[in-house]
């Protein structure tokens, strides 16, 4: 296969970034993480450049060839960026055919757009903050929360220090029911006639499912937020054979 077909059977992405809403410092892990699913050979990022506030984005648009989609604000105390994303995103859908889109935003306006690419048959993976609604959180085929990604950036001096994801106590995991819902049934779902699962199977049953990834807990991998939740046993763990049950059906097997 040459260099060419190569690339064309990689997957392609279209990386939209609503710079108004989003921090140019986490452009970095944003396309390192892109760069996991596929190639990203669209990158724009729209807003009023006119604006003093998006100046920290000029140096990384031109290190990362991101290409600056100018949109003035027609209303005063609102941007129009928005709408300018959506109408791109949509006619690329149609021309480019991307596999699959990046949507840099905190903003729920852009929950129906997500949900239209995803029913075209395109996957979009979303960046945000913390704060970003639930309805676009969930619409996304992977959501990550940018404040636990990278390198955070120090107001006063510049500088850039890695970022500590606070990982999220076994306690407050078992709290969560719809998490621990959500894990439970991957288990399940996977799981053989013994109870056991690979780790790998609950991870697609999951992703099948909903916008999840271990990381907008503090945990790095899958196999870390389950051993961490303290409901599952895991065996033959850091191989590439990792499996898992739910403790309950380990009590009832040893019971019977």
């Amino acid at each position: 296969m040459s260099a060419r077909e190569a690339l064309r059977a990689e997957p392609h992405i279209a990386l939209l970034i609503d710079a108004d809403n989003s921090p140019a410092a986490k452009i970095d892990v944003i396309l390192t993480e892109l760069s996991t699913f596929g190639v990203t050979n669209v990158r724009r990022a729209y807003g009023n450049w006119k604006k003093s506030e998006l100046k920290g984005w000029e140096e990384k648009l031109h290190e990362h060839a991101i290409r600056p989609m100018q949109q003035f604000d027609y209303s005063k105390g609102k941007n129009a960026s928005d709408m300018a994303m959506v109408i791109d995103a949509l006619e690329l859908l149609y021309t480019d055919r991307p596999d699959a889109f990046g949507i840099v935003s905190s903003d729920a306006d852009f929950t129906p757009l997500v949900m239209h690419l995803r029913a075209k048959g395109a996957a979009v993976y979303g960046f945000g903050a913390q704060k970003t609604p639930e309805p676009f959180v969930n619409a996304c085929s992977r959501f990550l929360y940018l404040d636990k990604l990278g390198a955070d950036v120090v107001p006063e001096t510049g500088e850039a220090v890695p970022a500590a994801p606070l990982r999220v106590p076994t306690a407050q995991l078992k709290q969560d029911a719809k998490l621990v819902g959500l894990l439970r049934n991957a288990v399940q779902a996977a799981a053989d006639e013994t109870g056991w699962a690979r780790v790998g199977a609950v991870g697609q049953q999951i992703g099948n499912q909903a916008s999840f990834d271990s990381r907008n807990y503090g945990y790095s991998t899958l196999t870390k937020l389950l051993a961490a939740s303290q409901l599952f046993e895991l065996a033959h763990e850091g191989t590439s054979q990792v499996a898992v049950r739910d403790k309950r059906q380990g009590k009832a097997a040893r019971a019977g």
